[in-house]
């Protein structure tokens, strides 16, 4: 899974506070790429335990942001701050950003969110491959272990990639576009899991196009127009969307 050990390396500006360990914060954040700007100075708090979608129109810079926070791109100013000492990320990029090629099975796929725990050269631990037959059985893939992820279709694809966050355990999660392409009985299955998470009282933030569902499922939205338009309760800053 992208995530931590993918950010480091990205060499993004993270700082570990005292606060909530699934907390996550910007700071006058600006970022983009070959030097024209795509978000400029985004500043708020994700609280810990909070369900936010990130809207905005094509090209407001949704995807920037959520890099910016995955650690995937490092902002030009500014600074993001992730609570706690022992906070854990979970990534989730767009699924046009995962090469679906690589000859592994789903079983071997969704295991990787339990990569700290094994590394390269060892066997799975039971534990571990039982927490993976779980995962599988959550989003309704138990019987396609085995099976190639090349042969996946979009739909089947998605829900193995909410079953690696399962298995990966973290207390913050990011989705990029995580519906898109899906059916209403899988993107059903996939909200009643983002749900859990929230329950559960994970930080879970999500860039997401259907305001339909952003009404019906996230209590809290973040509107961008390559700066923050409206940030707060959904009730209240969706209307920021036509103004």
């Amino acid at each position: 899974m992208l995530g931590l050990a993918r950010a480091a390396r990205a060499g993004a500006r993270f700082h570990d506070g005292r606060d909530d360990a699934s907390s996550l914060a910007v700071d006058g954040v600006s970022a983009g790429y070959g030097g024209r700007l795509a978000i400029e100075g985004i500043s708020g708090r994700f609280e810990a335990g909070s369900l936010t979608a990130i809207v905005g129109f094509n090209g407001a810079g949704k995807s920037t942001l959520l890099n910016v926070l995955a650690g995937m791109l490092r902002p030009y100013s500014g600074m993001v701050r992730l609570g706690g000492h022992h906070a854990s990320l979970g990534y989730l990029p767009q699924v046009t950003e995962i090469d679906r090629d690589y000859p592994v099975s789903t079983l071997e796929f969704v295991a990787l969110g339990g990569w700290r725990r094994f590394g390269p050269f060892r066997a799975l631990p039971d534990d571990l491959t039982a927490g993976v037959g779980s995962a599988l059985h959550a989003v309704g893939m138990q019987n396609t272990a085995t099976s190639r992820i090349s042969n996946l279709s979009v739909g089947q694809f998605r829900r193995i990639l909410f079953a690696r966050l399962i298995v990966q355990d973290a207390g913050l999660i990011l989705l990029d576009e995580p519906f898109a392409g899906v059916d209403a009985q899988t993107m059903s299955v996939l909200l009643d899991l983002v749900e859990c998470w929230h329950r559960e009282g994970r930080t879970v933030i999500a860039v997401l196009h259907d305001l339909d569902v952003v009404r019906a499922r996230f209590p809290s939205t973040l509107v961008l127009a390559r700066r923050c338009v409206a940030w707060g309760a959904t009730e209240a800053a969706l209307p920021a969307m036509a103004a």
